[in-house]
């Protein structure tokens, strides 16, 4: 399940990182009459029946007012591979673009929206994890190692934001702040407002295991030979907290993917023009457009995708841990 989980999470990470190279539009490109237009699916066998290399057929708009498509199957188009710094792309597109995944009510491409919407989404979600982890360790260790007051007044202020509804608390911070900004100071809110609200689980794990690691033999013999309260913490104890850290950063990461997809999705996190997949989910969420265009959901099957991958993951790390 870990290698699986593995493979999932790296895969879709890959394809983000990637996402210029695999998508043959940009995601902001609006195409004049492609309003939700259908995927436009790869075929090999031609209208008469014969094998030919990979191609497509286009689509035009028949109706305008029941958004219906045709496939234009007197015209196929042939598919280029790896030409231009692009994998595959279409030769021509005079009968218009190729549009893997459909398009949008705006005529944009989903499969493009789709990859450059999963770089801002798991950017967010690492970044909080990677904030919530160094809160919640330090704070954890500090408990762990010190004991006395400090434990006990540390672990009741994990307490207390443990106690209060992630989400609602997440939402109200930001309805707090101001709506319009930049992208880029959207990115550091959402991801410190996710870090700030993440870190009690994680250090009260990382208490438990330093606590239980202060009394073994190994630590007294490393105070006794007048090692420093900083330096055993950093170097003898929190080591063992390891697989704890881990297993609760890719549980983490899963819960601030769906965070950030219910802040953008609720109007609260990215605005247009940029990409997320709570951005693209805003429109998904029109009744008429899931039930005419289901290619609209993808963001909800990356979404799918990414949670599984990762509790795969978190699963395959919590049973190599024992």
């Amino acid at each position: 399940m870990k290698r699986l989980g593995l493979a999932i999470v790296a895969c879709l990470a890959l394809a983000a990182a990637l996402a210029p190279a695999l998508t043959p539009n940009r995601p902001d490109h609006r195409f004049a009459d492609r309003s939700f237009a259908p995927p436009m699916r790869v075929h090999v066998i031609d209208a008469a029946g014969q094998w030919r290399a990979p191609f497509v057929y286009p689509v035009r708009l028949a109706d305008r007012l029941e958004r219906r498509y045709e496939e234009d199957r007197a015209n196929p188009v042939p598919i280029t591979w790896f030409s231009r710094g692009v994998v595959a792309q279409v030769t021509d597109e005079r009968h218009g673009p190729w549009l893997p995944l459909g398009a949008d009510g705006s005529g944009r491409d989903v499969f493009a929206r789709l990859l450059y919407g999963a770089r801002l989404s798991l950017a967010v979600a690492a970044a909080a994890t990677l904030g919530a982890l160094l809160i919640g360790t330090l704070v954890g260790g500090i408990a762990g190692a010190a004991g006395g007051l400090v434990d006990d007044g540390l672990m009741r202020f994990a307490d207390f934001v443990i106690v209060l509804p992630a989400m609602y608390v997440v939402l109200s911070l930001r309805a707090a702040l101001p709506l319009v900004l930049p992208p880029a100071q959207v990115f550091a809110l959402v991801a410190g407002i996710l870090a700030l609200v993440g870190w009690p689980i994680l250090a009260r794990a990382v208490r438990a295991v330093v606590a239980a690691e202060r009394e073994r033999d190994y630590a007294q013999a490393a105070r006794a030979l007048g090692v420093g309260p900083v330096r055993l913490l950093v170097r003898h104890l929190l080591p063992a907290a390891r697989g704890v850290v881990a297993a609760q950063a890719t549980l983490l990461a899963a819960a601030f993917i769906l965070a950030e997809a219910t802040l953008s999705f609720v109007g609260l996190g990215f605005p247009e023009p940029s990409v997320s997949w709570g951005v693209m989910l805003q429109e998904a969420a029109n009744v008429s457009a899931m039930a005419d265009a289901p290619w609209m959901l993808a963001p909800a099957a990356g979404i799918f995708l990414v949670v599984l991958g990762v509790n795969l993951l978190a699963e395959g790390t919590q049973l190599g841990s024992n």
